[in-house]
């Protein structure tokens, strides 16, 4: 019989956060630097460069690889021989791993939980609770799966109940391009099949945590119905031509997973969740022995890319930017921003319209004119640093406002992730505005175009408060131009088609 001290826990759990929110896993990192070897499209390629170098980086510098730190994930199977020398309940050691993982002096995370979700919806400021799953098995040990989950890639989680008789291919070819980019691809697809609706679920959320062994599988061949579906969607998925970021391309997945279980004769209960590009999870054992240890990957583990701009890349000043400017910006061009810009999330917009729906104005210093938005929430800076990691947020959160801010404060112009609802679109085009994108999973590699940061409004808001950026260089791509063209529809028809001439020529 093993005996698990409470502080071995709490450390473990608390060092495993740490480590996964600076480390990918090597499986991701040699499944990444494939796919960049043999993309064809500049635009995913570049995108891929950046999420390569970003996490790289991250390594080397013991940074967050995304501003989005999740909210954890855990799978515990305590083994029935186990005893404790613990006097808090297992959700409170976990938890308190959590806390100290977050609030870590040397390297905090931001945290995104909200507690009272239907109501005043405040952050927990720790980014606790967890999210447990605890299960009894034999043994003396205590198994521990964990993973930091980040709200664009949980956001697009799918479930559906077919017919037995129903296609579960047909449905993910025809749910995963609903799903758009806001899940930040190339990543996972975690599917759950059987048991009843919350048993999918959790399938689908646990294979998430498992390596990337895809191209073993197709190399060995594949001998379960499972494993025939695994390598069946993997093909078909990658066809759609979705590709980095939604850009087009050849690979928006770098595996997908399947676990099922038995289910009742009228049912074919189907749970998809995708992982992203900042995907983060880690396996350890406990066995009474003290706490988990984990080895960071080897820095030659990653490939030896760089990330620089094209030659002829545009510069655009923000400071002397106009109209007419960016009306000559073209779809899936790239540009490299300099000059200040203001942020903002849901939350500060959600603001700025209760301000308009009372007639009232916006706060002293708040001045959108003729100028850009950036969505995200940033990680907070240690010291050197002017922010933290700074990638961008999903967009598609922000459509609601944005005919809003458009007609009513003068804004040039958006700069996100993923692509823009057809009303959006629209409202970009009737107001000759521009929605630029930067490469969500590259939060890091952003992070250094921002030379200085100054809070404008709503303070109270933490990391969705609105902030003043001044920034160099900063690599975004042209995603819906002043004409209402956006490359998310554009580039994956395109490379849809290109996917089906080779597939013919093979």
């Amino acid at each position: 019989m093993s005996c698990i001290k409470q502080s071995d826990l709490i450390d473990s759990v608390a060092d495993a956060l740490q480590f996964i929110a600076c480390y990918h896993p090597k499986d991701f990192i040699q499944a990444m630097s494939k796919a960049y070897e043999r993309e064809q499209s500049p635009s995913a390629r570049d995108a891929i460069a950046q999420i390569l170098v970003n996490s790289r980086m991250c390594a080397e510098n013991n940074r967050p690889i995304c501003q989005d730190t999740g909210i954890v994930n855990v799978f515990v199977k305590v083994g029935m021989s186990v005893s404790w020398l613990a006097d808090m309940s297992l959700e409170d050691m976990i938890n308190e791993g959590v806390r100290r993982a977050y609030l870590h002096p040397d390297n905090v995370l931001r945290a995104s939980v909200v507690a009272d979700p239907l109501g005043s919806r405040q952050n927990t400021r720790d980014n606790t609770p967890a999210v447990i799953h605890t299960e009894l098995v034999p043994g003396n040990t205590v198994d521990i799966l964990i993973a930091a989950k980040g709200g664009g890639s949980e956001n697009k989680a799918k479930f559906t109940i077919l017919n037995p008789s129903d296609s579960l291919v047909d449905w993910v070819l025809e749910t995963v391009p609903k799903m758009g980019a806001g899940w930040c691809p190339p990543g996972m697809l975690g599917i759950g099949v059987g048991g009843t609706a919350e048993k999918a679920m959790l399938m689908a959320k646990e294979s998430l945590m498992h390596p990337i062994d895809i191209q073993e599988l197709i190399d060995r061949g594949p001998e379960t119905a499972a494993e025939k579906l695994r390598v069946e969607l993997y093909e078909k998925v990658n066809k759609l031509g979705i590709g980095a970021q939604g850009l087009g391309g050849l690979t928006t997945v770098l595996d997908v997973k399947v676990n099922d279980y038995p289910t009742h004769a009228a049912s074919l209960p189907v749970a998809m969740i995708p992982n992203c590009a900042a995907t983060r999870h880690i396996h350890f054992t406990l066995d009474g022995s003290g706490p988990a240890e984990f080895e960071p990957p080897s820095l030659d583990d990653w490939p030896d890319i760089t990330w620089e701009a094209a030659e002829n890349t545009r510069h655009v000043n923000l400071d002397t930017v106009t109209q007419a400017d960016i009306e000559e910006w073209q779809p899936g061009e790239t540009l490299l921003l300099s000059g200040h810009l203001l942020t903002g999330r849901d939350a500060a917009h959600k603001k700025i319209a209760d301000l308009f729906a009372k007639g009232e104005a916006l706060p002293e210093g708040l001045d959108f004119h003729n100028r850009f938005i950036y969505y995200v929430g940033p990680v907070d800076p240690v010291e050197g640093e002017v922010v933290g990691p700074a990638g961008p947020t999903t967009a598609t959160r922000m459509d609601k406002f944005t005919d809003m801010m458009l007609q009513q404060t003068g804004l040039l112009g958006m700069i996100g992730k993923a692509e823009r609802g057809d009303a959006t679109v629209d409202s970009i085009k009737k107001h000759r505005s521009v929605y630029l994108i930067a490469i969500g999973g590259a939060a890091y590699l952003v992070s250094k175009a921002i030379k200085s940061s100054r809070m404008i409004a709503f303070e109270e808001l933490g990391m969705e408060a609105i902030r003043e950026f001044y920034v160099e260089n900063m690599p975004v791509t042209v995603a819906v131009d002043s004409e209402g063209e956006s490359v998310h529809k554009t580039g994956p028809k395109e490379w849809r088609i290109k996917l089906e001439a080779l597939t013919i020529e093979s």
